[in-house]
């Protein structure tokens, strides 16, 4: 029992961070194919971009590697030092996605202002009650 909780314990810091990612991209996709509500189907976009950041933040990460901005006589070669270029670009992908969420709000209060509903299905008129 005691070597299973090890195991178990190693498989969660090994891969935790790419379970929680698979997860939260998986709860993604389900409500966007699944939902009918525009503002739950914007969440789950929401949701799935979280994922991609994550994902793409583990990249940039080395065990017992320091910042890229640290000077010392120590760390000379470039193999010491953590990957700054996946932390840049996804600090760009969150302003992009803050953005896109925006948007998606004012194109939903306009769609609420115009039908009166933001459910797909009565806007669509494929719903069951048409």
């Amino acid at each position: 029992m005691n070597d299973i909780i090890i195991r178990l314990e190693v498989l969660l810091a090994d891969w935790g961070i790419y379970m929680l990612t698979f997860i939260l991209f998986a709860i993604g996709i389900y409500g966007m194919i699944v939902c009918s509500n525009y503002m739950k189907k914007l969440m789950c976009m929401n949701i799935m971009q979280v994922a991609i950041i994550f994902f793409f933040l583990t990249f940039g990460q080395k065990e017992g590697a320091t910042l890229p901005v640290t000077i010392a006589s120590d760390y000379i070669n470039a193999e010491t030092y953590i990957n700054p270029l996946p932390h840049a670009l996804m600090l760009t992908a969150i302003v992009v996605s803050l953005g896109v969420t925006g948007v998606g709000l004012a194109l939903l209060m306009k769609i609420r202002d115009i039908y009166g509903t933001i459910e797909e299905e009565e806007i669509t008129g494929k719903g069951g009650n048409s």
